[in-house]
């Protein structure tokens, strides 16, 4: 059965057929976003949800979203949908950061145009009969210090138009590396640097807990007398009151603002203040631009729905479709690992050790990694997947770490996962053979090569004659066909370890019998999703 997506805010015509061409069933209903009821009782049947900015995707309709699996934004913000909610349930959440990029750059180039030449208030001047050409004196860019906090995507766009103008750049942005900074023609301060520094000050960073009031009333005190402050970005990130007052004084020469704290923004401290411009969160509303992140977001929706790639998640780690070519069958491998040791353990985890080795060690760790804890904790929660495996983990305390190493042995590369438990350690190592097919290639140390198969019973005992002999015959008494059976231990005579790979879940009465030889230590039943 095809996939179904439903898109409930306005959207390009031409990302609705992206789904009807890629053999998606699409319903496309474009006010539904704004009817929560209606789009409360609608949304358990669809598979995606296409939104902008009207559609709110709350925990409420998260909820009730049974087939849910991802929702995709149409745009950078996601603002409108409850994360939290979405990843406990499994939900990847997507936008489309790429789409608007220049747009919004363009925007904060534009309002730091206008503020600096007040070019808003010139206008309105003018119409209304007015000549008051001595009125609206501003400034030139050329040769002015424009401060940039964050110069990721947008940034950087933002950097290189402003050098174009002839202006010396200077940003503050903790993940900007000396070598980015020189390649984009910048200065890389600190924040106190930059507020002292800067002629004008833009604004580029998402809206998170470090972010938040960024430009607090005590950092905006610290800015350069005249200085003009452009916020295209995010609400939040500015302390409106405490501008507002700098305004007043003449400490601040002007701003402009497309974003606010609250919006619809119907009043605001920095409204009707001279040489303010302000805009309706307009930094993405381009023809161009509107049309990129609806195709944008109709590709990634679609190619995940069809063929599990993921690109643009803010709440998983993201895989091409090239990649999951290729880790496909090692993100299977990373869940049967994890699946066997959840299985195999019944006490509180209170950590999981992951190592990659060789080939393993060079692919995207984050989503081998997100397979692996799903897999351990899909043992006592069947429904959790890549997205809100690592949400429950972190919530239960437990601690995960990774380590990555080069080829170290005959395989090109494995994978090996350990819990730690107040009891006990345990471990499981796979691999990827040439035909693409996972398999266990050590168990507690234990060097074995099994297939792994639907159904299986893992044995441990010690190294004695007669082991293999019983679990045939007991197979065989129980009518359980023995798929593949492989045999491991450590030394003659010592811990041994059997799998048996069968055709069919294997009956309680077998088991018992098993059990009942004594010639086990242990006898346990696994499952495995292949």
């Amino acid at each position: 059965m095809a996939p179904k997506v439903l898109i409930s805010d306005k959207l390009s015509p031409a990302a609705v057929q992206i789904f009807k061409d890629r053999g998606i069933d699409v319903d496309f209903q474009p006010d539904l976003g704004k009817d929560k009821l209606a789009l409360l009782k609608a949304i358990g049947k669809y598979d995606g949800l296409a939104i902008r900015s009207a559609t709110k995707a709350t925990e409420k309709i998260i909820a009730a979203a049974e087939n849910l699996k991802v929702i995709g934004r149409a745009g950078i913000g996601t603002d409108n949908i409850d994360k939290d909610a979405a990843s406990r349930k499994g939900i990847i959440v997507m936008n489309t950061p790429f789409g608007n990029m220049i747009t919004t750059a363009e925007h904060a180039i534009a309002m730091m145009f206008a503020v600096a030449r007040q070019i808003p208030e010139a206008s309105a001047s003018t119409h209304a009969g007015k000549w008051e050409k001595s009125k609206f004196m501003g400034v030139e860019l050329t040769g002015k210090t424009l401060g940039v906090i964050g110069a990721g995507n947008i940034g950087s766009i933002v950097c290189d138009r402003a050098r174009g103008l002839k202006m010396k750049v200077i940003a503050m942005d903790p993940f900007l590396s000396e070598e980015r900074a020189i390649e984009i023609g910048v200065e890389k301060v600190d924040l106190d640097q930059l507020l002292a520094r800067a002629d004008f000050i833009t604004l580029h960073v998402p809206y998170t807990s470090e972010t938040a009031n960024i430009l607090s009333a005590e950092n905006l005190a610290k800015t350069k007398k005249g200085v003009r402050i452009i916020n295209c970005a995010r609400g939040g990130l500015v302390d409106e009151a405490a501008l507002a007052e700098l305004l007043k004084s003449g400490h601040v020469a002007g701003a402009a603002f497309d974003v606010f704290a609250e919006e619809p923004a119907t009043e605001n401290p920095l409204f009707n203040l001279p040489n303010v411009v302000v805009t309706p969160h307009l930094g993405a509303a381009t023809t161009e631009a509107q049309e990129n992140v609806a195709l944008q977001v109709a590709e990634q929706m679609s190619d995940y729905l069809l063929t599990g790639a993921v690109q643009n998640a803010l709440n998983m780690p993201s895989v091409t479709a090239e990649e999951a070519k290729i880790m496909g069958p090692w993100i299977k491998l990373c869940g049967h690992l994890g699946n066997f040791i959840g299985q195999m353990t019944d006490e509180p985890i209170k950590a999981i050790n992951i190592l990659f080795d060789g080939e393993a060690s060079e692919m995207n760790l984050k989503a081998l990694t997100a397979a692996a804890v799903a897999g351990i904790m899909k043992a006592t929660n069947p429904d959790v997947n890549m997205v809100s495996a690592p949400v429950i983990a972190k919530e239960r305390g437990v601690k995960i770490s990774t380590t990555k190493q080069d080829q170290s042995g005959a395989f090109e590369g494995y994978v090996k996962v350990t819990v730690v438990t107040k009891e006990r350690e345990r471990s499981i190592a796979g691999t990827v053979f040439s035909d693409g097919k996972p398999r266990f290639i050590q168990i507690k140390g234990i060097n074995i090569d099994a297939e792994i198969g639907e159904h299986m019973i893992y044995t441990t005992n010690e190294d004695v004659p007669g082991i293999i002999g019983t679990l045939g015959m007991t197979m065989g008494e129980n009518n359980v066909n023995i798929a593949n059976f492989t045999l491991g231990r450590a030394e003659a005579k010592g811990e041994a370890i059997a799998l048996l790979y069968v055709d069919e879940a294997v009956p309680a009465p077998a088991l018992a019998a098993l059990e009942a030889t004594g010639m086990f230590r242990q006898v346990k039943p696994l499952s495995f999703d292949v």
